[in-house]
């Protein structure tokens, strides 16, 4: 493959999970069944909230946008992978790829900044309740999540753009089923000194100042609780939390497995077994996480369905 070439001749190839054939149908099984769970998991969270106007509050108005991102992050990838195995092609064309790495990266972002403003709604609700209303209005929480939007747009369109400039000259396999950012680094002849500078600048600044910032809100939170009087009034601040709190665990710990198994294991199943927990996985457990833990969910799904029944 020559140096420069970025036309549609051009193609990467994935690897994927197996490359065992007597596999393949269980894996396209698999991944089908949990895409379809997330799918309509997440579409029945954000469909409840936008219904039922008891979910009309800010900390919901983020979990609905959360749901729509984990939708879209899991139709970037999974859907590619399945037509991969159906036809039995492993090969995606290089603008396909750029594409893929593109909201590989961008929807990740949203989610980050996503769980770091109910962080702080959390926060706010449990340590200022007398002014959660007027700090969380209709108004900062739209521009919270345009600000999150525009971020990611123009976070991942600089990764692009640099990396529209790269030249790729040996074999261009990648030990995933998706096409990821470091991967494809890996596989440039030219120089990759920028792309790797502004990867770890964004890491550190949309990765680590958003879990610091969960960090410090929780703190702030926890103490706030630690000082009320009323056992039930406790339980209920604890109970609030919960969900978000098992949501940010997955998240990150999900996303650290990929980040180190990409940067320093060369174990291309160990990388694969990370990345699918962060990419299909974790969008089809949050769903769960709310719906079962949190009793509004399952109110307001209570009275959906018995909605739905009524008109039937």
């Amino acid at each position: 493959m020559k140096a420069g070439n970025k036309t549609g001749i051009l193609v990467f190839t994935l690897l994927g999970l197996s490359e065992d054939p007597e596999l393949q149908p269980l894996i396209f099984g698999l991944f089908l069944s949990m895409y379809v769970v997330t799918v309509l998991g997440n579409l029945l969270i954000f469909l409840i909230i936008s219904f039922d106007s008891h979910l009309h509050t800010p900390m919901y108005f983020f979990l609905s946008n959360l749901s729509l991102v984990d939708i879209c992050f899991s139709t970037t990838i999974v859907p590619n992978m399945l037509v991969s195995i159906q036809t039995e092609n492993k090969a995606i064309s290089y603008m396909n790829c750029l594409t893929q790495v593109y909201f590989s990266m961008f929807f990740p972002i949203l989610d980050t900044l996503l769980l770091t403003m109910m962080a702080y709604d959390r926060y706010v609700a449990i340590c200022q309740p007398l002014h959660y209303m007027v700090i969380m209005n209709p108004r900062l929480c739209g521009l919270l999540v345009f600000i999150t939007w525009f971020i990611g747009v123009m976070t991942s369109l600089l990764h692009i753009s640099l990396m529209m400039h790269l030249n790729f000259c040996r074999d261009l396999e990648i030990p995933l089923f998706f096409c990821e950012v470091t991967q494809i680094l890996k596989l440039a002849c030219s120089d990759t000194f920028l792309n790797s500078i502004l990867l770890y600048f964004m890491t550190g600044v949309l990765g680590v100042f958003p879990l610091l910032g969960i960090l410090l809100s929780y703190s702030r939170i926890t103490s706030s609780i630690r000082k009320m009087s009323s056992l039930q009034g406790r339980q209920k601040a604890f109970a609030t939390c919960g969900s978000h709190l098992a949501v940010v665990s997955l998240f990150y710990a999900t996303g650290i497995g990929v980040y180190f198994s990409s940067s320093m294991i060369h174990s291309s199943q160990k990388i694969s077994v990370a990345s699918v927990m962060y990419t299909v996985v974790t969008p089809m457990l949050n769903p769960f996480i709310y719906s079962l833990r949190n009793k509004d969910v399952k109110g307001a799904l209570g009275r959906l369905l018995s909605r739905a029944f009524s008109c039937l």
